[in-house]
């Protein structure tokens, strides 16, 4: 049966739908227009396109890395009630994306959407899963590391996930863990102070140079105690500077010395959920 583009774009205003979703539907419909709706509806676009506008502040975190230990994926699926993240065919949904994001070493959000699952797309399967369950469901996040060495960490309860790349291949399970953890625990800002953007420090020495002068420093000593501020700002905030969660006596490159006197972080990803 032939399908005209006025009935495609009929639909499509009507249910907020892709123009090729549209289409398929009014052909299996055979042009019916309600029946085409219904179809949509099923497979959740009419219910996405209805809940495009409420907040999808719960949902699930989770990361893997490939069997190689090259590279890391850390995926964040939206949903709007903490009852549905908690779901185990909700988790096992996200897990089922994760699996694949890392299997085809996506590198962007685009390149996972538009991986297959099963017999349709990623962003096709998300979209049928608002329908199925009732509630806005999205990807809020995706991002990815590679390097010689790739570990990951998933916190408890599946809210916060951390993915970390090392400049050296070889068994660094332990560090791994332990520098997943570090990141999901303290949350750095940067690798180091060299890696600190520039508008970041300027916020931190502005804000320095403010507390000295409501504390009533001379004018002349104002930028070098916001420099000192800042300092201690990169200690607390940079990944090798912080103290390392497991020894305080220890910083966390100090830390990774004792693994090895080469081993570095060149990478880092951390998604979670806003508490």
């Amino acid at each position: 049966m032939k399908i005209t583009a006025k009935e495609v774009n009929e639909l499509r205003k009507a249910t907020g739908a892709g123009m090729m979703d549209c289409k398929k539907a009014l052909q299996e419909a055979e042009g019916n227009m309600e029946e085409a709706i219904d179809i949509l509806r099923k497979k959740g676009q009419k219910v996405a396109a209805k809940r495009a506008d409420r907040e999808a502040g719960e949902g699930v975190v989770l990361a893997k890395v490939s069997d190689d230990h090259k590279f890391g994926a850390a995926v964040m699926i939206n949903c709007e009630t903490d009852f549905v993240a908690k779901n185990q065919d909700f988790i096992d949904f996200v897990k089922s994306l994760t699996d694949l994001a890392v299997a085809n070493k996506a590198k962007n959000a685009d390149e996972l959407n538009a991986l297959m699952l099963d017999d349709r797309t990623v962003a096709e399967a998300i979209t049928e899963k608002t329908g199925v369950i009732g509630e806005k469901v999205q990807l809020g996040d995706y991002q990815i590391v590679e390097g010689e060495s790739v570990y990951f960490y998933v916190h408890n309860g599946n809210r916060i996930a951390s993915i970390v790349a090392f400049n050296k291949a070889g068994d660094f399970a332990e560090a791994g863990k332990d520098m997943a953890m570090q990141i999901a625990a303290m949350d750095p800002v940067a690798i180091n102070a060299d890696q600190v953007p520039e508008e970041v420090k300027q916020h931190e020495i502005n804000i320095g140079m403010e507390q000295a002068r409501a504390e009533g420093k001379p004018e002349a000593m104002l930028e070098r105690i916001a420099i000192g501020k800042l300092n201690k700002f990169y200690k607390d905030n940079t990944l090798l500077a912080q103290t390392f969660i497991k020894n305080s006596k220890q910083s966390v490159a100090d830390y990774l010395k004792t693994k090895d006197a080469d081993l570095t972080v060149i990478a880092f990803k951390r998604l979670a959920l806003a508490v």
